[in-house]
């Protein structure tokens, strides 16, 4: 173990705490995944009805075919007449265990909670974080039904695309879980690194470095940022399965700039509906992430030595590699998936490939944060020092 390494870990009482917060943002990205193929597999409007606690999955072919009878009123089965009962099955069946899964994050989180403060394991100042991520994760599941209800309205009957949810509510639906997922990361970042006063007071940077860490931890957050942008782009894509259009690169068909781009009226509607211009949009996003990713991973990695071998931790520097080698490989793999036409198993990759990247910047931006603590504590000592000298002198 690195020296940094035991500074972070020894005399952390809470470390079972993190690695609990960390579970759980596990089970989010599983939630992320099979909430992908839901959708891949179209099977999201099957389910026709919402409770807070669910229910049990019919059990019999009666209770079967009285559930398909159900699915039969609402407007997506006038696209799907020739569906069978044992394919309606195999939608419903991705529908409910994304819903379960997601009652079952929700208990993986709050009976440990529980526990946590009963053994006084959650960290002082911490309850309200908790708060706050019980009250993402059930808003998360409000969400997903205000999201389903679009696409189940008798508004939508003279549909003559394929009937989905609204790509605005997908965008959201997923944009909250991301920043759910974004949100737990950095709290169990943050639990597993405690005391962080133990590295402040041993550590002695320059200002030099101090600086240089500064501007790379902006880099950083700019890169998460971009990310978490690209990510809701190719939710839009996804909702207007734009990405079985335009399947070349680096080209859309013939052109740089597709001349429909702009074709609906008012112009704002084509940000959200016009396939030409949702795709656009997503990928004009993933080469400027995939450009500020590398570059940032470059610049950190080939700094001068005097200053990186003290900015650049193992921390940092792991987070660096992980920004660059995850962001060049989500990359290829758009690329890849929009040449192949979206085939399910690449799609899913690809978004999962999304949330490696931006773990990769949340993990590099709070491995740079503690010079941020490192220069608060310096200006504290150099303030005290003043203060001694200060008062040394009027004696």
């Amino acid at each position: 173990m690195t020296k940094v390494g035991q500074l972070f870990r020894s005399g952390n009482p809470y470390g079972a705490t993190g690695v609990w917060i960390f579970g759980i943002a596990g089970l989010v990205v599983g939630m992320i995944h099979v909430g992908g193929i839901t959708r891949l597999t179209n099977s999201g409007l099957s389910m026709t009805s919402w409770t807070p606690l669910g229910s049990l999955p019919p059990t019999n072919r009666v209770e079967w075919q009285a559930e398909f009878d159900r699915y039969k009123s609402f407007p997506e089965w006038q696209q799907r007449k020739s569906m069978t009962l044992s394919e309606f099955q195999f939608i419903y069946a991705w529908e409910y265990g994304h819903r379960m899964l997601g009652r079952f994050v929700g208990l993986a989180f709050c009976v440990p909670w529980i526990y946590f403060s009963f053994r006084r394991k959650i960290p002082p100042g911490y309850q309200g974080r908790m708060v706050g991520l019980l009250a993402m994760g059930g808003t998360q599941g409000l969400v997903g039904w205000w999201m389903v209800k679009s696409g189940l309205g008798d508004d939508r009957r003279d549909d003559k695309r394929q009937i989905r949810v609204k790509p605005l509510r997908l965008t959201a639906h997923l944009g909250m879980a991301m920043a759910t997922y974004g949100a737990l990361v950095w709290t169990g970042l943050d639990i597993m690194s405690l005391p962080k006063e133990a590295f402040a007071k041993q550590a002695n940077i320059g200002k030099e470095a101090l600086q240089t860490a500064s501007r790379l931890r902006g880099a950083s957050i700019a890169v998460s940022a971009l990310t978490f942008l690209t990510v809701l782009s190719g939710a839009l894509v996804a909702g207007n399965d734009a990405g079985r259009a335009y399947n070349t690169w680096p080209k859309m068909g013939d052109q740089w700039i597709p001349s429909d781009i702009f074709e609906l009226k008012p112009w704002n509607r084509n940000l959200l509906e016009n396939t030409a211009t949702v795709q656009f949009n997503h990928r004009m996003l993933g080469m400027t992430t995939a450009l500020s990713a590398i570059s940032l991973a470059a610049v950190g990695l080939t700094r001068p030595t005097r200053v990186s071998s003290v900015v650049a931790t193992p921390q940092v520097r792991k987070g660096l590699y992980a920004v660059g080698l995850s962001a060049t490989a989500q990359f290829a793999l758009g690329v890849t998936t929009l040449l192949h036409y979206v085939p399910m198993s690449l799609a899913a990759v690809h978004q999962l490939g999304s949330v490696a990247v931006f773990t990769s910047g949340i993990y590099l931006t709070h491995a740079l944060r503690h010079r941020s603590i490192v220069a608060a504590t310096q200006t504290s000592i150099a303030k005290v020092a003043r203060s001694t000298l200060a008062g040394a002198s009027q004696r």
